[in-house]
């Protein structure tokens, strides 16, 4: 008995959905802004060996989501199919995330291995977690409209959960990871002083600036054409060695006026003070939702024909591109975010800032895309989101290091219509698990939702990759200073226009998607009353 499939949700139950999002995004948006600068500047691997980690473990994690949904589909339990995954894996989710950013003290070969391990382990947690949280919107109501609106509050959901860890993540490694050293300033003239600086112990990745990050530094004992100034330096640190910098640009430094961050101390702390909100908020997923749409009484488990229906699924095959491209886009974006502040505005910090403001435009975008949708359909609102977010993108490449209202002005817009596209893509797999059911008399929901994890992580996946291989291409080393700015042009074209052209294909395929509003309203109608039929 399908009892209440068309219920319109409270708005409690909505929230309680959405944080689920918002406790997964801590981990994806943590993990796609800050684990490509944590392997390459605190852990110590190289960017051409990240890309390859990222593309082979997201690509091989294409099969567990097809194996997830599978599991999904077929779970039984007085809680439904899809929601006790959310319960079981709420606790092994904080977990990995942590380790994720731990960096035990292993050689070369031991650092690579475990960071295949951690992040390979992550990924199929993840998997676990997400593909079940995705197909449980299509089962908390039968009504499309409805599901939009789900759709909304959970993207409202995500980005909140990727504003805390993206907008408070730098402030707690700098609490955190707080070396406490030993400085002392020598003022030679006017805004211009040599400083010492000290620690008691070993600093693999120590970050100094001063707290207004106004200041510029340069080596003191370094007199080629590389020791350029900069708002800040990163070096390792030996116990007991004075390092000597010369300072310019701040008036009246003292010994209290710098900040030098132990990042691997501070990044490992910050993520697990993270991870405990993660599981937290999945635990209150998991106790304010309910399944209601139920497959078909006559429907027999049969995963031959769960295949044949979902490859003969045009609205999923389109989605299923679609979900990869934009999500390539989307994550080079995150991904280079921390790495082009840190080394190109020098002004690290400025990135929290500057996150936070695009999750404040995401969460609008999200909070507009169901009265948008309804007024230009989803297919073109889509399209439009997809064209206008990467041309405004790629003005970025004109921007120099001094033009941060613009450089924020720019990612702001852009941020806004990227927000349309997650948010549109999971109420569009619900339309398309609904007219799999309205053409072959089948429900396989949990395989459908396996596209948007496939295409998510896959998708970061290939981002991660081409990061990597475009700042190996410039030959950067986020520990050494000259190789670092010898790569400022790769990391200027990933911060703008090389993400830009990734959506001109997304928006060209986006044409082939056949369901437009009048059909969805007409497969909509249909189920409903073959659905009430069976009461």
């Amino acid at each position: 008995m399908q009892e209440d499939s068309n219920v319109k949700l409270s708005v409690r139950e909505k929230i309680g959905y959405a944080l689920g999002d918002g406790a997964a995004n801590i981990a994806w948006r943590g993990v796609a802004t800050f684990l490509f600068i944590f392997y390459t500047d605190v852990f110590g691997l190289t960017p051409a060996t990240v890309g390859v980690l990222f593309f082979v473990a997201r690509f091989s994690d294409g099969i567990s989501d097809v194996v997830m949904g599978i599991i999904g589909d077929r779970t039984k339990s007085k809680y439904g199919k899809f929601r006790p995954w959310i319960l079981w894996t709420a606790i092994p989710f904080g977990v990995i995330l942590s380790m994720l950013f731990t960096a035990p003290n292993l050689g070369p070969t031991g650092k690579v291995i475990y960071a295949y391990s951690t992040y390979i382990l992550f990924t199929l947690i993840y998997t676990a977690n997400n593909i079940p949280y995705g197909a449980l919107m299509a089962v908390m109501t039968g009504d499309d409209k409805e599901r939009t609106s789900i759709g909304s509050y959970r993207m409202v959901g995500a980005f909140a959960g990727g504003m805390l860890v993206q907008g408070a993540l730098l402030y707690l490694v700098a609490h955190f990871g707080d070396v406490d050293p030993q400085i002392h300033v020598n003022k030679i003239q006017d805004q211009k002083y040599e400083v010492t600086v000290s620690s008691p112990y070993d600093v693999e990745n120590a970050n100094i600036n001063t707290k207004n990050h106004i200041a510029q530094f340069v080596w003191a004992n370094d007199s080629s054409e590389n020791n350029v100034p900069t708002k800040g330096k990163s070096f390792q640190m030996e116990a007991g060695k004075k390092y000597f910098f010369i300072i310019t640009g701040e008036p009246e430094i003292t010994p209290a006026s710098f900040t030098v961050i132990n990042q691997k101390k501070g990044y490992s702390y910050s993520i697990y003070l993270m991870s405990i909100i993660l599981s937290l908020a999945m635990f209150i997923t998991f106790y304010s939702t309910k399944e209601r749409v139920k497959p078909p009484k006559s429907q027999k488990s049969d995963l031959k024909q769960d295949f044949k229906d979902l490859i003969k699924n045009k609205p999923w095959l389109v989605l299923l591109v679609i979900g990869l491209l934009f999500n390539v886009y989307n994550s080079i974006k995150q991904g280079i975010v921390v790495i082009y502040f840190t080394h190109y505005l020098h002004d690290q910090i400025l990135a929290a800032s500057f996150m936070v403001g695009l999750t404040l435009a995401s969460i609008f975008g999200a909070m507009v895309t169901a009265p948008l949708g309804r007024k230009f359909g989803k297919k073109r609102l889509f399209m439009y989101a997809l064209i206008f977010s990467g041309a405004v993108n790629a003005l970025i490449m004109f921007c120099k290091q001094g033009d941060i209202v613009p450089i924020f002005a720019l990612g702001i817009i852009s941020e806004f219509g990227a927000a349309i596209f997650p948010t549109l893509f999971f109420a569009m797999l619900g339309d398309a698990a609904d007219y799999s059911e309205y053409k072959n008399g089948r429900r396989a929901t949990g395989l459908i939702y396996s596209a948007g994890s496939f295409a998510t992580k896959f998708g970061g996946g290939v981002a991660g990759a081409i990061i990597g291989f475009v700042l190996a291409a410039f030959h950067y080393n986020g520990q050494d200073s000259v190789a670092i700015e010898g790569a400022i042009p790769g990391i200027v074209m990933l911060m703008s226009w090389i993400p830009a052209i990734i959506t001109l294909f997304a928006a060209a395929f986006m044409a082939l998607y056949p369901l437009d509003q009048d059909k969805i309203e007409e497969v909509t109608l249909e189920l409903r009353q073959r659905r009430e039929k069976e009461i």
